[in-house]
């Protein structure tokens, strides 16, 4: 059984579904067999699935196949996603799904898959290419209805309307939001996360960490955004390390669960500094997003405890002798430890010389802005430089 805080709003065990935030959740090992289903709910006759080659070898792509063709939908797979999907993967998707005049798309895989599915039906609805949607409300035209199925837990990208997408000249990290990008439907099984392999779960299940403590601080953050935070790490404090340790059905449903809160908390508040720092890393040198972030956040946590040490004591309370914050960083290192991730930049093959160059972009960077204490393009240096 999942472990579950006392008092808990998020039941993290059996079926059920709720609308939550104009989505439809639906939760519960095996769930994935009512897409067919779901999509005829929709209107749909003829979907798009957005996926990757690896889901596609795991059975996973048939398996949604099998369900969209039992319900009388059509299914048209684009599996050419990228780890780091870019506008030109959004154009790819996109002319697929001009020609095959689909009414419906399904995102099944990890963040990219998300954000990828999301900048196909920008471009397919509104017209132009991605970069004319960097920024948020830019889409003057519907959407079409989309489903939101993650095989990770850890990006939270199915319950943001935004879509991560890098630019096809700079790389830069492009965050296209829009309310109506939102998937409509979003399927939770944890069946899907049962083959993921340990170093996979360990980085979804850093980013979902750092989802949940970055929209918990930030100056965007509110009463809601935080009740949504506070959910997540409690789920992810309890179920973090038996996702890596063994097949525990209840804490991979748990970890699914509190990645789709994270997300809704970013969706409701914003993110700060240890973003901004990882978006350089992974668009100069390749570091997965959720290493990334894991690599700095500590830093960054030291930084603003100044401002937010007390919001971070009611995440993690504090022990006899701790400074304010200092209890839920040493937690989050322990976390980051167990996973085997990379606790140091220089890990990475991210040269010293570049560091500075890294902080100048970093402090560009959107979530930089909302970070709780202000930063410059010195603090982000000294980010780097502790995570070096």
């Amino acid at each position: 059984m999942p472990k579950t805080p006392d008092n808990k709003l998020f039941d993290a065990t059996g079926h059920w579904e709720v609308r939550f935030d104009e989505t439809r959740v639906v939760f519960g090992a095996g769930e994935m067999d009512r897409l067919g289903g779901l999509a005829r709910d929709l209107d749909s006759r003829k979907a798009l699935v957005v996926t990757d080659a690896g889901l596609r070898g795991a059975g996973h792509v048939d398996r949604a196949i099998q369900s969209l063709d039992g319900a009388g939908v059509r299914a048209v797979v684009f599996d050419r996603v990228d780890r780091n999907p870019s506008s030109a993967h959004v154009e790819a998707g996109r002319e697929l799904a001009a020609s095959e005049n689909i009414d419906c798309i399904i995102a099944l895989g990890g963040g990219s898959a998300m954000d990828c599915a999301k900048g196909i039906n920008f471009v397919l609805t509104n017209g132009g290419r991605m970069e004319d949607y960097w920024g948020t409300g830019k889409a003057a035209q519907d959407m079409l209805p989309s489903i939101g199925i993650p095989t990770t837990a850890g990006t939270g990208s199915d319950a943001q309307s935004y879509a991560l997408i890098s630019h096809g000249k700079t790389g830069a990290k492009m965050a296209c939001g829009d309310r109506k990008a939102k998937f409509r439907t979003v399927i939770l099984d944890d069946t899907l996360t049962r083959s993921l392999p340990r170093d996979v779960a360990g980085v979804a299940g850093v980013d979902a960490i750092s989802h949940a403590v970055e929209s918990y601080v930030c100056t965007r953050s509110n009463p809601v955004s935080r009740l949504l935070g506070r959910e997540a790490w409690k789920l992810i404090d309890a179920n973090f390390e038996a996702t890596l340790a063994g097949d525990d059905a209840g804490a991979r449903g748990s970890m699914l669960l509190a990645s789709h809160i994270a997300g809704a908390a970013i969706e409701h508040s914003m993110l700060g500094a240890a973003h901004a720092c990882a978006n350089p890393l992974t668009v100069h040198y390749d570091v997965t997003h959720g290493i990334a972030v894991g690599l700095v956040l500590p830093h960054v946590m030291s930084f603003n405890a100044e401002h937010v040490g007390e919001r971070y004591d009611e995440l993690c309370p504090a022990e006899e002798g701790d400074e304010p914050g200092e209890a839920l960083r040493r937690r989050i290192m322990e976390l980051r430890t167990v996973s085997g991730l990379p606790i140091r930049i220089s890990d990475c093959r991210v040269p010293r010389d570049s560091l500075d160059r890294l902080a100048g972009e970093a402090n560009q960077q959107w979530t930089a802005r909302f970070n709780p204490r202000p930063v410059t393009p010195a603090d982000m240096l000294e980010f780097y430089e502790a995570a070096y």
